[in-house]
């Protein structure tokens, strides 16, 4: 069973933005006096959706619910800010992104950010026009580490989860990719995303699905 599609998590994937959303969240919870600490945000909250991680806080250390609104749309506002400032084109990225695409696999986003960043961070580094569709955790009820957003990135591409190679970098939706039962390349950043290791990733499952 061959592979014809590849679907990308975004941050620490495609784009080196996993901090952006951590210093982006505490610049807002700073208002109130919160921060999340190094620590805690690798262990329990990287790669979930800004909702999620208000909540976190205030079953863990109180945060009022009423302020979950507020935070939340602040937080998207430093983000943007982030964005506008740091996203840019990284070659090998683009590249390998390309080079797929002209090989002729079907390529999309999965991501817990907003739809905003999302498509505001393709276009900035020069993705989108590679892409045939992106998902962000505003069209879904259940983020990552649910598998819903790979379960609906699969279904609109009419395939099976066989023929579609997940690449992740966090626990959250490395769990999200082996529940939906895409074949999953684990990465540890996007100095890991090259040609080269996805082409490999896709040749081995190619081997699997044979076997």
């Amino acid at each position: 069973m061959a592979i014809e599609a590849i679907l990308f998590d975004m941050d620490g994937v495609l784009v080196d933005a996993r901090d952006w959303h951590y210093e982006a969240l505490n610049k807002a919870l700073r208002l109130f006096g919160m921060e999340i600490g190094v620590d805690d945000h690798l262990a329990s909250f990287d790669g979930l959706p800004t909702r999620r991680k208000l909540e976190i806080l205030s079953r863990s250390r109180g945060l009022p619910e009423a302020l979950h609104g507020f935070l939340n749309e602040l937080k998207q506002r430093h983000t943007e800010e982030i964005i506008a400032v740091r996203c840019r084109p990284v070659f090998h990225i683009q590249y390998a992104v390309s080079r797929l695409r002209r090989d002729g696999y079907r390529l999309a986003v999965c991501s817990n950010s907003v739809r905003n960043s999302v498509l505001r961070m393709m276009e900035l580094s020069g993705l989108m026009p590679h892409l045939d569709f992106c998902l962000s955790n505003e069209d879904i009820a259940r983020s990552k580490p649910h598998p819903e957003i790979y379960e609906t990135a699969i279904g609109r591409l009419g395939l099976s989860p066989g023929r579609c190679l997940i690449v992740e970098d966090n626990e959250h939706g490395i769990t999200a990719a082996r529940a939906a039962g895409g074949h999953l390349m684990e990465v540890g950043g996007i100095e890991d995303v090259t040609y080269a290791r996805i082409r490999a990733a896709i040749a081995n499952a190619d081997r699997k699905g044979g076997q």
